[in-house]
């Protein structure tokens, strides 16, 4: 594998029924089940091992009703990762499911935006319709970890290492962020939620979880410019992705699919 080539893995932790009437702005006129996958995702090659995003715990499974099949740091071990040993998180936004298991990471150093940080201790944070996805516990500790300089600040597009870079995008929220990974089959990117489904950059809806929808409009067409195809751009919760994607071993199906590999089926 060339040093600037990656495998990328999607790591399924928790699950949770919903309708499509939830998963739009406007609802939708076909209320049919729309069920949501929860995923950390990996990116690693010779040199590098970097973790994109971290879930949440078992006790916030419970408190919101989510249905959980192992921690993000026991899923990453099933790909031979040890948390402990992580360097560097990316943190696309620090909504509770992206960000709640910091403490299982003690060595890394974790990345975001500055917008987002922002947004998450500022004004906005008085509202519901903006409050509601984020837990102030998650909160208070990224700002602890800021003050022990744990945290990497990054502003706009960014190269974050050869072959990765991160791409400010907004939308979702303030600060929202995707990756951007060179595999062998091209750029890959992880467009976390700026894109919840393939079926929202595919039709030009919108999540109801929203800060900025022209952003979140905008979005869509930097994720095309920034990935090789359609086929080259990873949605956030999409149960599509496990049934696209191969599992790296038989063993692990359902669980976790390798993201650098050809969609099944594709040529």
């Amino acid at each position: 594998m060339s040093d600037t080539n990656y495998e990328i893995y999607a790591v399924k932790y928790a699950t949770r029924p919903a309708k499509r009437s939830s998963n739009f702005i406007g609802g939708d006129a076909h209320d049919g089940p729309m069920p949501m996958d929860y995923f950390v995702w990996l990116i690693r090659n010779r040199q590098r091992t970097i973790v994109v995003d971290i879930g949440f715990t078992k006790e916030m499974a419970d408190q919101r009703a989510r249905t959980y099949l192992q921690s993000p740091r026991d899923g990453l071990a099933l790909l031979g990762v040890d948390a402990a040993a992580v360097k560097d998180v990316i943190i696309t936004h620090m909504h509770y499911d992206h960000v709640g298991t910091y403490q299982d990471f003690p060595g890394a150093r974790f990345h975001l935006q500055d917008d987002e940080m922002n947004y998450a201790t500022g004004r906005h944070m008085r509202h519901h319709q903006f409050n509601h996805s984020y837990e102030v516990e998650d909160i208070v500790g990224m700002v602890r970890l800021v003050h022990q300089d744990k945290v990497a600040f990054h502003q706009g597009d960014d190269e974050f290492a050869p072959g990765i870079s991160l791409h400010r995008l907004g939308g979702h929220t303030m600060g929202l962020q995707c990756v951007r990974v060179q595999t062998a089959r091209g750029p890959v990117v992880l467009a976390s939620d700026s894109s919840h489904y393939y079926e929202h950059m595919e039709t030009g809806r919108c999540f109801p979880t929203t800060f900025h929808v022209g952003e979140m409009m905008e979005a869509y067409g930097t994720l095309r410019r920034l990935a090789a195809s359609p086929l080259h751009i990873i949605p956030g919760h999409d149960p599509l992705v496990m049934e696209r994607y191969p599992a790296p071993d038989p063993a692990l199906a359902g669980i976790a699919v390798r993201l650098d590999a050809a969609p099944k089926g594709a040529a």
